[in-house]
């Protein structure tokens, strides 16, 4: 998985994303969201890269199921270290307050928040707790693949 992953993410192999994604969908055992949110890139990151993987990733699912695709909702507010080589504690306080949510959220059903790797799940905490604090019921996070633990 990690050359697949590595080709979509950092050399921009699109069509990558797009199988990864299809494997995403084929193994989801739950019913459709309400609604798909990608973990936002920062802008910075966003010019370094060229694409938002995340984006991607949930661009396609929403397509799929056709739900809508909140890209704007959710925003990452500054700029945070890469967590790769980060603690687990370390990376907790990375994200800390990094993402906010514009506006109030009302959905009847459950939100899929979206990010291509977890590891220690620092980052999708952060983001679910934003989307929580806006209003949000009940958020459901998913991703293509684990890493292994930071410790």
């Amino acid at each position: 998985m990690r050359p697949l992953l590595h080709g979509y993410k950092f050399n921009a192999r699109l069509a990558l994303g797009q199988v990864l994604t299809q494997q995403l969908l084929q193994a989801w055992p739950w019913p459709k969201p309400e609604a798909v949110i990608p973990v936002p890139l920062h802008q910075d990151r966003l010019r370094e890269r060229g694409f938002d993987q995340a984006l991607e990733i949930a661009r396609g699912m929403a397509r799929h199921w056709q739900v809508p695709l909140w890209a704007d909702v959710l925003q990452r507010t500054r700029a945070t270290s890469e967590q790769s080589g980060l603690k687990r504690a370390e990376r907790r306080r990375n994200v800390r307050q990094a993402f906010t949510v514009r506006g109030n959220l009302t959905a009847p059903g459950p939100l899929l928040l979206v990010d291509d790797v977890m590891t220690t799940g620092a980052t999708l905490d952060a983001c679910a707790y934003a989307l929580h604090k806006a209003g949000a019921e009940c958020v459901w996070v998913t991703a293509l693949a684990r890493a292994g633990r930071a410790r």
